[in-house]
């Protein structure tokens, strides 16, 4: 995976059809769109890609969250574990064609996912968020002590704005994911672009 990607995360709060509509001010931003949509069937995942692909993100940029069999099915170009979903492993077994990223919480939970074949990993939260409540952010330290003991790219989430791109990639990470801060802004273009540039702006 290149340097300084933008990943932009669905927030299991909007209509697929308001997601289509930010797509298409956003796409051209973007590196990988992840549908995180945990209460949706199987079908109604495809359907959404459908609908992100005809908004113009085109399926090698679509991730789908824990589906592997969904991805495969969509032609979508990966897939993203979490802690509940099958192994890194696994899926590198039964979907080899899929780009493979796991979601993990510390330096041990990266090595792990590393060794079994992960393609990346996504670590946070860096900053404090409204979507982790109570729990205290790991910060900059952390991530570049994390992003030191793996090979494969760290993509940094949580409480990222464009301002805080520079620290973020100083520390080692390749690239940042988004979720609110995008798709909920009063102008998900405008947002995305600002991410866009400040990624490319600061390193």
């Amino acid at each position: 995976m290149d340097t300084k990607e933008l990943h932009v995360i669905s927030t299991g709060r909007q209509p697929f059809a308001d997601l289509a509509a930010a797509m298409r001010d956003i796409h051209r931003f973007v590196s990988c769109f992840h549908l995180r949509e945990k209460t949706k069937t199987a079908a109604e995942l495809m359907a959404a890609i459908e609908l992100l692909q005809a908004a113009g993100m085109p399926a090698e940029r679509i991730v789908v969250n824990d589906r592997a069999d969904v991805a495969a099915a969509a032609g979508a170009s990966g897939v993203h574990l979490a802690y509940h979903s099958l192994s890194v492993s696994a899926v590198k077994r039964l979907f080899p064609q899929l780009r493979v990223g796991k979601s993990v919480h510390s330096e041990e939970e990266a090595v792990q996912a590393e060794a079994e074949g992960a393609d990346y990993v996504m670590y946070g939260h860096i900053f404090p968020t409204s979507s982790k409540p109570g729990l205290p952010a790991r910060g900059i330290e952390a991530l570049r002590l994390l992003a030191a003991r793996v090979r494969i790219p760290v993509v940094a989430i949580g409480g990222i704005k464009p301002p805080d791109a520079g620290a973020v990639l100083n520390a080692g990470a390749a690239g940042v994911a988004v979720m609110s801060g995008i798709l909920e802004a009063d102008d998900p273009g405008r947002a995305a672009a600002a991410y866009y540039d400040a990624l490319y702006r600061e390193v």
